[in-house]
């Protein structure tokens, strides 16, 4: 009997190769299998599917991780407001976690001798899919022809042509991701340090021009409102992105360090992802105290370096991700915001749990809580160890004088 080999199938330049290779070149009976987090359609699904028939697959699988990827990582990167550098919220690598351990359950499910995936050698993919195949399914061989045969774009259209698969350069010249937080562009611009992508590489046009104003309702830190329709936390990524991608909204390029060592770049689009965070965050410096803030800023940080990472499944993720689900108690209420032609602005808030309540005092002008006899004092001792440094090291002039 032939063995089996699971392949994480995306319809895509290498998983298309990766299906006629392991196939025709190394003799194994290929199991397609696609993993939906929130980024496909069901006609998308249904294209890919034919795609992979039409390639030669044993079978082909969709396993929709939509939900899952939701509350057992999106949330708590809303929870921790996390923008890798300040600018990223980790559209691919947060999903990567989800499809890569869905693709190993599902390796188990079928029993397959491989796992394959088309990663190439310079990413941060490659690590990510290895590393949980080897945490979840260490005694299954893992299988990455793009990676071990040094592909080229190029060459895999060439093989592909020789097998008789067309493939449009021109469809390759942008590899794009989609998902429920976010969609990814790379291309040639994005290889290097000075460009930028062009108006045509992304997948979503700018349509809407004119301003338009929304009231987005959180619960203890999930978005569950839209202008007063109450949607599940799903749903209102999902109709967010609808209304606000069109605005060319959430478009940047992010620049950081692979987990391999080297820099790299990769555009991406991710409208109500950044408008959720912003949102969220604002929400937050009204409700929770100083010293929350400054945990949950240190902690969320760590926590989105080490998912970018591929680091899910470390149990120091559960402790942090506890953390910051007892944080977000009182994280509720109402923020407004306004769309504009690429860009946003947090109009603000309404909250029972504001902090900035005029029975204590407004800022800069009087409060209700205490004189300023009591501040006077509180200075006085807020600054006291200070003071006392400063005597005790500050070189004294001679006593009597020159």
């Amino acid at each position: 009997m032939m063995k089996k080999v699971v392949l994480a199938f995306s319809g895509g330049l290498d998983t298309s190769f990766c299906c006629i290779y392991l196939a025709q070149d190394r003799g194994l009976e290929v199991h397609s299998v696609i993993v939906n987090t929130g980024g496909f359609s069901d006609e998308e699904l249904q294209e890919i599917e034919k795609r992979a028939n039409a390639l030669g697959v044993k079978s082909h699988a969709v396993v929709d991780e939509t939900a899952s990827y939701y509350d057992g990582c999106i949330k708590y990167l809303i929870y921790g407001n996390v923008l890798k550098n300040a600018t990223y919220p980790l559209s691919v690598s947060a999903e990567r976690v989800s499809q890569a351990t869905a693709i190993a359950n599902y390796v188990k499910k079928i029993g397959a001798d491989y796992v394959a995936h088309g990663s190439t050698g310079a990413g941060n993919d490659q690590v990510r899919f290895d590393m949980i195949f080897n945490i979840i399914i260490p005694e299954v061989e893992i299988i990455t022809p793009i990676r071990d045969l040094k592909l080229s774009r190029e060459a895999e259209i060439e093989y592909l042509a020789e097998h008789g698969v067309e493939y449009s350069a021109e469809k390759a010249r942008y590899s794009i991701n989609k998902g429920l937080w976010g969609t990814s562009v790379g291309g040639k611009e994005t290889l290097t340090s000075n460009e930028t992508l062009p108006e045509s590489a992304w997948p979503t046009q700018v349509s809407e021009t004119e301003s338009r104003k929304l009231e987005l309702t959180f619960k203890k830190g999930e978005l569950v409102a839209i202008d007063g329709e109450t949607l599940e936390p799903v749903r209102a990524i999902q109709k967010l992105q609808a209304i606000a991608q069109p605005y060319g909204i959430g478009r940047d390029i992010h620049v950081g360090d692979t987990i391999i060592g080297i820099k790299g770049r990769v555009g991406f689009e991710a409208a109500a992802p950044i408008i959720i965070i912003k949102a969220h965050h604002t929400l937050e410096k009204h409700t929770l105290t100083k010293w929350q803030l400054s945990w949950k800023e240190q902690l969320s940080s760590f926590y989105g370096n080490w998912l970018h990472e591929g680091q899910f499944h470390d149990p120091i993720m559960r402790n942090i991700e506890a953390f910051l689900a007892d944080t977000q108690k009182v994280v509720s209420g109402k923020v407004f915001v306004e769309l504009l032609p690429y860009r946003f602005q947090i109009i603000g808030i309404e909250s029972n749990h504001d902090l900035m309540s005029n029975k204590f005092g407004s800022y800069g002008e009087m409060n209700n809580a205490w004189s300023g006899e009591d501040v006077k004092g509180f200075s006085k001792i807020f600054g006291n160890q200070v003071m006392i440094w400063h005597k005790v090291n500050t070189p004294q002039p001679p006593k009597g004088g020159a």
